[in-house]
């Protein structure tokens, strides 16, 4: 099956401005909430240079849009530094990590908004209205698809995705030990779900659920 070029590279485009967007987030909230480590690092910013993986941001959605794989990936981790979040510092790990796939939410309520604006003149016959405007239509449902997968499944409760460190900040106790214990597993345990389909057959009703909202 060939790959439509053009397609492709709107999706890196937008996979790139999504997850500079994820990671400038994390790094925002964190300097907000009392750890300036990223804000030192440069970090807390929407220049995608400062964010880039090469093995998530580059190679890994070249791979997946040659093998027609859902199109994913991850940027450089942000680092955050829990002694200078002091006292209740797992709560506020908690919010830096759910700020990431809450601004894909973002971006995708954003970019929905804005289609409904724009899909009513996607009509035929509105010559080049409808020649200027389709591309523009088709970045945006990209960016509501996109956005959408990269918010569920950053949202798994898996170390060391997002969702993870969102339920370590809401366990205690042995629970909470017990957890983070697994850290050193959670690559192993999150290949495990990719390569098994599990993973997909915990992401796919979820994001078919807020498509269907949005789109």
């Amino acid at each position: 099956m060939g790959i439509d070029l053009t397609y492709a590279l709107i999706a890196f485009v937008v996979l790139i401005l999504s997850l500079t967007v994820h990671e400038a987030a994390h790094a925002w909230s964190a300097d907000r909430i009392g750890d300036p480590t990223a804000r030192h690092l440069g970090r807390v910013s929407l220049n995608p240079v400062v964010h880039i993986d090469p093995i998530g941001t580059l190679l890994f959605p070249a791979v997946a849009m040659a093998t027609g794989l859902p199109l994913i990936g991850w940027a450089k981790p942000v680092p955050v530094n829990p002694h200078n979040l002091r006292d209740n510092w797992r709560q506020k790990y908690m919010l830096i990590a759910a700020a990431g796939p809450a601004s894909n939410l973002l971006l995708a309520l954003g970019a929905s908004i804005v289609l409904q604006v724009v899909a009513p003149t996607l009509v035929p016959g509105a010559g080049g209205l409808f020649d200027a405007v389709g591309p523009v239509a088709s970045v945006l449902v990209q960016l509501v698809q996109l956005n959408v997968l990269l918010a569920v499944f950053n949202m798994i409760p898996v170390p060391p995705l997002d969702g993870g460190n969102v339920l370590a900040g809401v366990l205690t106790g042995p629970a909470a030990e017990t957890f983070d214990r697994m850290r050193p597993y959670g690559f192993l345990i999150l290949y495990g779900l990719m390569l098994s389909g599990i993973l997909w057959t915990l992401v796919g009703p979820i994001e078919r659920t807020l498509l269907g909202w949005l789109l």
